[in-house]
């Protein structure tokens, strides 16, 4: 479990001191709450022992002990509300201190008393301690502290009470605690999973900013720079050349920039427009197509070397039209261009001559996501990809 963070020097004021609570600790709300319950507590305690304390056999070693618990009690609420004092030996020097207090009970008591009375500082009182341990860690950890306190009664008393609708104490003690430490551990996993949400969504937005900006300025010059470099021709060509691969990188940067959390789920179509310009129109649905970030990441380098293959064989003038579908069961993606086409035969002697882009960047990547991959082309009829990925492959939501 993370360590709750270190606050500052405590203020002079408790008033103030309780007012500058709110720390980074999801379940600081619950720790000041179980002060309160010391309080009450304590004051119980207290009317107790001004109730009983006559009938003991060392009444005044019984206060002595009492004041040396309150200055404990204090120390341990100073430590708990401040935060230095969410720590394992903390929590842990509480629990033995408290059952030594309970223990303490057959030095000021006599045996008769003991069997007709609870131990002196009162079960209620001590309960705070197995408090303590569930809001540190967890529901099991409050049953430990429970079950630990709960033996320790049963020790002084000298018998385990199996009757539990003459003494339900114990049943209580263990069932409150456990209760305080599954809601500690529910804050801090929703909080954990809020934080996460909030950064996710923080560093989404800025991305999609710096993307429409480069998209709005670095990506057009340079798609200018390539289309008029190829029709001027000579030397240019390789300036053009240059530029289109630089604006192919930039996008590829920018539409597959890793997120904090890189297993949540995102959404294929703003990724596929980041792709669009010129002479790539790009087709998606206006509602969400979530994927798990690998699934997307796969698609789009399938994808990105298919447009690959229509700048560098399609022809100078060829455009390209990219259709998002999501059909509940499987997501279609469409890549067509109206270039040249491909000759028949020509993928397989590719094949043949150890040149496998097509077959394991393409092809290989989405039947690795259980898809599949179809392409349909003819000269002067430009080309089609189909890439099929199935739903099975989306990130299940919690």
């Amino acid at each position: 479990m993370s360590r709750p963070p270190r606050t500052a020097a405590l203020p002079a004021d408790p008033a103030a001191l309780w007012r500058g609570l709110d720390d980074d600790d999801p379940v600081g709300p619950l720790w000041r709450a179980a002060q309160i319950f010391r309080l009450v507590s304590f004051l119980y305690a207290l009317g107790f022992m001004v109730a009983v304390n006559g009938d003991l056999d060392h009444p005044a070693a019984a206060w002595i002990l009492f004041a040396v618990l309150v200055v404990a009690n204090i120390w341990w609420t100073t430590g708990y509300l401040s935060g230095f004092g969410r720590r394992w030996w903390f929590v842990a020097t509480e629990v033995v201190v408290s059952g030594a207090m309970m223990l303490s009970t057959e030095f000021v008591a006599s045996s008769e008393w003991i069997t007709n009375n609870q131990t002196w500082p009162t079960t209620l009182w001590m309960t705070n301690a197995a408090l303590s341990a569930a809001l540190l860690g967890g529901a099991w950890w409050g049953l430990v502290g429970a079950v630990a306190l709960s033996l320790t009664n049963y020790y002084v008393k000298g018998e385990i009470v199996t009757n539990f609708g003459r003494n339900a104490t114990a049943i209580l003690l263990i069932a409150s605690s456990m209760a305080v430490g599954m809601a500690a551990s529910r804050a801090r996993l929703m909080h954990s999973r809020l934080t996460s949400a909030i950064q996710l969504a923080a560093q989404s937005a800025e991305r999609e900013r710096l993307a429409r900006e480069v998209h709005d300025g670095v990506l057009q010059v340079l798609a200018l720079i390539a289309r008029r470099g190829r029709e001027i021709g000579g030397p240019t060509a390789e300036l053009a050349a240059l530029a289109a691969e630089q604006e192919r990188l930039l996008r590829h940067l920018i539409s597959d920039t890793p997120v904090v959390d890189d297993t949540a789920d995102r959404d294929l179509g703003p990724a596929l427009r980041l792709l669009a310009d010129d002479r790539i129109q790009v087709s998606a649905p206006g509602e969400p197509v979530l994927l798990d970030a690998t699934v997307v990441a796969e698609i789009l380098a399938a994808v990105g070397n298919i447009l690959d293959n229509v700048e560098r064989h399609a022809g100078p003038d060829a455009r390209t039209f990219v259709l998002l579908e999501d059909l509940d069961d499987e997501v279609v993606v469409s890549i067509r261009d109206d270039g040249v086409g491909i000759e028949p035969g020509r993928l397989a002697q590719a094949s043949a001559e150890g040149r496998m882009g097509i077959a394991r960047s393409i092809i290989g990547r989405v039947e690795d996501l259980g898809g599949r991959a179809r392409l349909e082309s003819a000269p002067g009829a430009g080309t089609e990809w189909e890439l099929t990925v199935p739903v099975d492959t989306r990130k299940a939501n919690p």
